[in-house]
């Protein structure tokens, strides 16, 4: 393995040991359930399902989204904290 790899190797666990570097911003991610293949996305601070149950129970998660934020980890996008009013 030549030095410039290596290198790249070390930076790259450097990297995965400081999560904070990273913010994903968008994500779309086929997931297969049990009934069918469902489109999971993060868009603009905000998840999306296109599960029944996402749009019925209207609760902003499905386990659709809570399994993909369990896969990422520390990683894992929140979704945006509504603004607070200003008085």
């Amino acid at each position: 393995m030549n030095s410039s790899l290596i290198s790249k190797i070390e930076k790259a666990r450097r990297y995965a040991a400081e999560p904070d570097r990273a913010h994903i911003e968008s994500l779309h991610i086929r997931f297969r359930g049990d009934h069918d293949v469902y489109d999971v996305r993060f868009e603009q601070g905000t998840w999306f399902c296109t599960c029944h149950s996402f749009e019925a129970l209207g609760l902003g998660t499905c386990s659709h989204i809570m399994a993909v934020e369990r896969l990422l980890g520390l990683l894992a996008p929140r979704p945006a904290e509504p603004a607070e009013p200003v008085l």
